[in-house]
């Protein structure tokens, strides 16, 4: 996988193998169902980014969902013209497989990230910490979350304004899917008319 980070590429290979099944297959199909995937950015994604770089002082936020072979950026605040990412372990794709905060205060010294390609390259990742977005029936498609290139300390306060913001952006996604639904039963009332 080929990654663009400024005018720079990054070489990731891997995939999001720790969820197989038919569970991670249904998690799969709740990404999808959004159809935010591949889309131009959106402004309340990008409002949302901005909001979580401001609370934590970081100069870069996501919003990203986790597919099988990479995660996707639906806003990136710090991050002009990058769009995705690999799902090596360790960062957004470890974040979804459990329910609270994720939270890694120096990624050159945690064993879960410090082999991490946007730890060792480049970006010189440290600090991360990210708040699953869940769906209304449970499914973790991705993560709000913030990223600094020194180590540093969050406060639970910080990290509970974090969970809130997945929070939104998951109440977002289902005014989404309402809209998607809603022309989607327009266009097959037009088909029936015609």
């Amino acid at each position: 996988m080929i990654i663009w980070v400024g005018r720079h590429v990054m070489r990731c290979s891997g995939t999001y193998e720790y969820l197989d099944g038919p569970e991670e297959q249904a998690r799969l199909d709740a990404v999808r169902r959004y159809q935010l995937v591949d889309e131009p950015v959106d402004d309340t994604y990008e409002r949302i980014a901005f909001v979580a770089a401001a609370l934590f002082g970081t100069p870069i936020a996501t919003v990203s969902l986790v597919e099988q072979h990479r995660v996707w950026l639906a806003a990136a605040y710090g991050l002009p013209d990058v769009r995705e990412v690999g799902p090596e372990p360790g960062l957004c794709a470890s974040a979804i497989a459990q329910d609270g905060v994720y939270v890694v205060n120096n990624a050159a010294t945690d064993p879960r990230t410090h082999e991490h390609p946007l730890v060792r390259g480049e970006l010189g990742l440290r600090f991360y910490a990210a708040a699953p977005i869940r769906t209304y029936d449970g499914y973790r498609l991705g993560t709000v979350n913030v990223i600094d290139n020194r180590p540093r300390e969050a406060t639970q306060q910080q990290l509970t304004a974090l969970e809130h913001l997945a929070a939104i952006v998951s109440d977002e996604l289902e005014l989404r899917l309402l809209v998607i639904r809603s022309a989607m039963a327009e266009q097959r009332m037009r088909e029936t008319v015609n």
